[in-house]
This record gives C-alpha cells, sequence and structure tokens, in this order.
C-alpha cells in the first residue's frame, strides 16, 4: 500500500508466556546455586594447588629427606582426592536442588491455583535434602574451620620474617628467631633440619611457593565460608519449601472435608424435599 510501514510487534502471548517463565524461576535456590558453585571452586581450586606448594616448600626447607615426610605426602595425596570427590559431589548437589526449587515453586503456585495437589512423595524428597542439606553444612562447618588452621600457620611465618624486616625490631641476633614446623605436628620431631632462622627464614617467606600457597590458603578458607553460607541458604528456602507444601496439603485436606460435609448436608435436604412432596 502507498505509504504505509510494516511494523512489527511480539504477539502478547509470548509477552505473557515470558513474563511467566520468569515468575516460575526460583531466584532465591538460583542465587544460593551460584554462590554454592562459586565456594566449591575456590575452595577446591586454590585448596588444591596450596597442598601442592606447601609440600614443595617443606620439602625444599624443612624436610630434605623423603622418608621424614613419607606420611604427610600421603595425607597431602589423599586430601587432594578428596578435593576432587567434593568438588563432583556439590556440582551434581546444586543442580539437584536448583531442579527441586524448579520444582518446589511451581508445585506451590499451581496448587495454591487448584490445578493439581503435591504427593506425599515430594514431601519426603524435601524433607530428605533438608535433612541432607543440615548434614552437610555441619561437615563443611568443620572443614570450614579446618581450613582456617593452614592459614593461622603461615601467617605467623608471615609475621616473624616481617618482624625481622622491621627497621623498628631492633633485632641483635637474627639467628634466635626460628620458626620450627615441627611443633605442629607436620612432620616428625626426627625430621632434618625440620626448623628455618634468621637469614634462611626470610629467603623461605621470599619464596614463590611461601607466597602463592599463604594467599591461596586465604582463598580457600574464603570459599569454604562461601560455601557455608549458601548451604544455610539452601537449609532456609528447603525448610521454607517443605513448610509451604505441608501448608498447602493441610488446607486442600480441610477443604476436601468441607466439600464432603456441603455435598452430604445438600443430598440431605433434597431427599427431606422430596419425602415432603410425595
Amino acid at each position: 500500500s502507498d505509504g504505509s510501514r510494516c511494523s512489527w510487534s511480539p504477539p502478547a502471548g509470548c509477552f505473557e508466556c515470558c513474563i511467566k517463565c520468569l515468575g516460575g524461576v526460583p531466584y532465591a535456590s538460583l542465587v544460593a546455586t551460584i554462590l554454592c558453585f562459586s565456594g566449591v571452586a575456590l575452595f577446591c581450586g586454590c585448596g588444591h594447588v596450596a597442598l601442592t606448594g606447601t609440600l614443595t616448600m617443606l620439602e625444599n626447607h624443612f624436610s630434605q629427606i623423603t622418608t621424614d615426610h613419607a606420611t604427610l605426602t600421603i595425607v597431602i595425596q589423599t586430601m587432594q582426592y578428596v578435593i576432587y570427590g567434593i568438588a563432583s559431589f556439590f556440582f551434581v548437589y546444586g543442580i539437584i536442588l536448583l531442579a527441586e526449587g524448579f520444582y518446589t515453586t511451581s508445585a506451590v503456585k499451581k496448587e495454591l491455583q487448584s490445578q493439581f495437589k503435591t504427593t506425599v512423595c515430594g514431601r519426603c524428597i524435601t524433607a530428605t535434602f533438608v535433612f541432607l542439606t543440615y548434614i552437610l553444612g555441619l561437615a563443611f562447618l568443620g572443614i570450614f574451620g579446618f581450613s582456617a588452621i593452614p592459614v593461622f600457620l603461615f601467617y605467623n611465618m608471615w609475621t616473624t620474617c616481617a618482624a625481622m624486616k622491621s627497621p623498628m625490631a631492633n633485632i641483635t641476633d637474627p639467628d634466635s628467631i626460628c620458626v620450627d614446623v615441627r611443633q605442629y605436628g607436620i612432620i616428625p620431631w626426627n625430621a632434618t633440619p625440620g626448623k628455618a632462622c634468621g637469614s634462611t627464614l626470610g629467603d623461605i617467606c621470599s619464596t614463590s611457593e611461601f607466597y602463592l600457597s599463604f594467599h591461596l590458603y586465604i582463598v580457600a578458607c574464603a570459599g569454604a565460608g562461601a560455601t557455608l553460607i549458601a548451604l544455610i541458604h539452601y537449609l532456609m528456602i528447603l525448610s521454607a519449601n517443605w513448610a509451604y507444601l505441608r501448608s498447602s496439603c493441610n488446607q486442600n485436606e480441610y477443604q476436601d472435608i468441607k466439600t464432603k460435609d456441603d455435598d452430604v448436608e445438600e443430598g440431605g435436604s433434597k431427599e427431606g424435599l422430596n419425602s415432603s412432596y410425595s
């Protein structure tokens, strides 16, 4: 047609569908999943590299005989395998909880709209996730506390080196300042040399292994804390979802009983009317 212009506008049904889909997204579970994945990635990735750097530093400066730290090597390797398992498990568990969040959000909305009723199996699954998340939260609380131990040890060593280098320290005999890692139970007492003093300690603090491991332990501890917060967030979400489902179930049972009572009363009134006319 002359002078007319073609303009395209999205159909109203598409816009309403997008709004409906966005309304069904469990944003709380999504935030918790992102926080959980980020925390686990930081804890596992940084913890794995930090453990390797710690073993290298001990082998080069504190325990130069392999047999002295053979047990420590096995422990560190075992911890690294455990880190692989934690990363894999939480990747799967986070996806499952996110899917459960999608299911519960849609189930509650549809039940409120009386489109269908939740089943006992669905409520049991949610209760199981509440219990499992609670156990995992307690476990990661312990992991968070355990991950703070190497941060404390490296911090003590770093502050000792900083005190030696400080011009305000006025240290007359630097060799009298030592760090003995044997007292922490990391290596046995017969390990050679087992401790570092004076300039040797300062050189250790200047190595890349020490600097990188120290900061990676800090990040790993922060990642464990983020994962713990995510699990607490998950626990609150699952508890709220279970309460909603349980409340909806009780409401539906009440409505069913009320409907049956109304039907019985209506049937009795009809029978009374029929008998009066007969």
